[in-house]
């Protein structure tokens, strides 16, 4: 079940990651890219996302969504 934006663990974010599911296997390298720079740039507005307790933090994680790649192209 993904997480809620969290501002605290947010502020704790040592990590980031990103999922993609099989369907995005088609994209270059460079437009995965792209997509990832924007959806952890605003993270609050990512459909799936996790935050995943590290030793030193935490990671986030994003799960690539439909709604998302469509809110990084528009």
């Amino acid at each position: 079940m993904p997480d809620k934006f969290d501002p605290y663990r947010e502020a704790l974010v040592m990590e980031t990651e990103t999922l993609w599911p099989d369907e995005y296997d088609h994209l270059s390298p460079e437009e995965k890219a792209r997509i990832e720079t924007a959806l952890h740039g605003d993270p609050a507005s990512c459909s799936h996302m996790t935050y995943v307790r590290t030793h030193t933090g935490f990671c986030r994680q994003i799960t690539v969504t439909a709604e998302d790649v469509e809110r990084a192209y528009a």
